[in-house]
């Protein structure tokens, strides 16, 4: 079995409470996109797991895809030996939930695999436990949440059903295709991801950050024309990232200057996308950054 696990960005990200558990209450609209890992699970004799691709900064056995597999197991469900070869195109820490959608995949196709009998609500209260952000893949469709990022709603604007090129594996001759689903208002419009080389963690990104309740909700906002969501969608991190990570303000300032419509940071950086109604050249404006791009 050959799985693409695609990743998200953020349409906004107000941070609202701060919860007794440690997590904070969030609003945000999570957009799954069509750039994805390989995720490839055969039976065998026992148990292997290659990664290739980008490079992690975590052990085999720590990845989530091997934590779903013991987790399950340790459930008593009836996994026999399984080879597993994740090639990683999503780069890690990059505030676009790579590790989570692996999770979440893998979650997927362990249940079809192996005839697990989990419904999508188990499938997401299990891998809810190793990512606030792993349950949104399960279903992997544009939702609003709330809660610790785990509470979904739909968005109040129509989707839009697509098939979407990804990089095929090694060895494949044709790419595969990836369903997704957009906000009809994103319908046309050219996704820019540029992610620089720092690192971000969780703790400081929250580190500068007041939890308050959001003026506007992002309901509201996403049913208005991408146009006019700067200066009204927002990402709270950001407070507190571009004034210690000049270079991701920097990009964002950038993006807007080659046209987008919207730029913003995704979760908690370091990556900024933005939204083109026209495809943009970007030349060497991001030179030694992560790029990629997309028509929605």
């Amino acid at each position: 079995m050959t799985l693409y696990p695609n990743c998200k960005i953020n349409l906004g990200l107000n941070i609202v409470a701060r919860r007794s558990d440690g997590y904070h209450d969030i609003e945000t609209v999570f957009l799954p996109i069509p750039l994805s890992d390989c995720l490839e699970i055969t039976p065998a004799h026992e148990d292997t797991f290659a990664i290739d691709g980008r490079e992690l900064d975590c052990s085999a056995q720590d990845n989530l895809v091997m934590r779903v597999l013991n987790m399950l197991r340790a459930e008593d469900m009836d996994i026999p030996p399984v080879s597993i070869r994740l090639t990683k195109n999503i780069p890690s820490g990059a505030g676009l939930g790579g590790g989570s959608t692996d999770a979440a995949f893998m979650i997927k196709g362990l249940n079809e695999l192996f005839d697990l009998g989990l419904s999508e609500a188990q499938m997401a209260s299990r891998v809810g436990r190793l990512g606030a952000d792993c349950p949104v893949f399960i279903a992997n469709k544009p939702v609003y949440a709330e809660g610790k990022g785990d509470v979904f709603t739909p968005l109040p604007v129509p989707l839009v059903e697509k098939n979407y090129f990804c990089l095929p594996p090694a060895g494949s001759v044709l790419p595969p295709t990836i369903p997704l689903c957009i906000p009809s208002v994103l319908d046309g419009y050219w996704l820019v991801l540029v992610k620089p080389n720092d690192f971000i963690s969780t703790r400081e990104a929250y580190a500068s950050v007041t939890p308050r309740p959001s003026k506007i909700s992002l309901k509201e906002i996403i049913s208005q024309p991408v146009k006019n969501w700067r200066g009204l969608m927002v990402n709270d991190f950001e407070a507190s990232v571009f004034p210690t990570h000049p270079v991701v303000s920097s990009i964002c300032d950038q993006l807007y200057m080659l046209g987008a419509s919207y730029a913003a940071m995704s979760g908690s950086g370091s990556t900024v996308y933005g939204l083109f109604r026209q495809q943009p050249v970007l030349g060497e404006v991001f030179s030694g950054c992560f790029q990629w791009q997309c028509k929605l």
